[in-house]
């Protein structure tokens, strides 16, 4: 089966994403990791999270920054189609700091609309991007309703997000208990 141009891969948390993601692509084919998180040295959590990731990747890939929400929309837009294939993992965090650089936690009308902005951008840099695309995103719509107002926000954007993303995507899969299912 030939490898699709665009795969979306979905699922919750400690699904089996990222390492799924990670296993579409060849530990010999050329690949950038776009890592889209940002790190905060106080979090030694986080730090430890980013670190597991790391050290499973093959030394054959390189690393890309796109803490800055702007990267990731630059590397989409700039991939040429002989270069290496793009894993973006995840566009829940890429969400997240689109939502803090926006200052749209309080639901500000022209903040939102920026937010908006960037995620009609990151769609059409998808849709454009010429080099194969592996993008991580978690799926959120599945859980409970949060209980803060920042967190429904957060659910409802990503999950607009995710579907804009999927109708751009050649294959989606989702993650559920570490077993991918194939939704296109």
């Amino acid at each position: 089966m030939a490898a699709s141009a665009r795969t979306l891969v979905l699922g919750g948390a400690r699904s089996g994403k990222s390492a799924h993601a990670e296993g579409l692509l060849g530990a010999e084919e050329p690949v950038t990791y776009v890592a889209t998180s940002r790190h905060d040295p106080g979090d030694a959590e986080w730090t430890e999270r980013i670190a597991a990731h790391v050290a499973r990747r093959p030394a054959t890939w390189t690393t890309a920054e796109a803490g800055d929400p702007a990267t990731l929309l630059e590397l989409l837009r700039g991939a040429p189609a002989d270069g290496p294939a793009l894993l973006v993992d995840d566009l829940a965090t890429w969400l997240t700091g689109v939502l803090d650089d926006a200052g749209a936690w309080d639901r500000d009308p022209a903040a939102l609309d920026a937010v908006a902005a960037r995620c009609t951008a990151l769609a059409e840099a998808v849709a454009g991007c010429a080099a194969r695309l592996v993008l991580v995103s978690a799926e959120v719509g599945l859980g409970i309703v949060p209980a803060t107002s920042s967190g429904r926000l957060f659910r409802d954007r990503l999950g607009e997000l995710n579907a804009r993303l999927a109708d751009r995507c050649d294959a989606v899969l989702l993650l559920v208990a570490g077993v991918p299912l194939r939704l296109r």
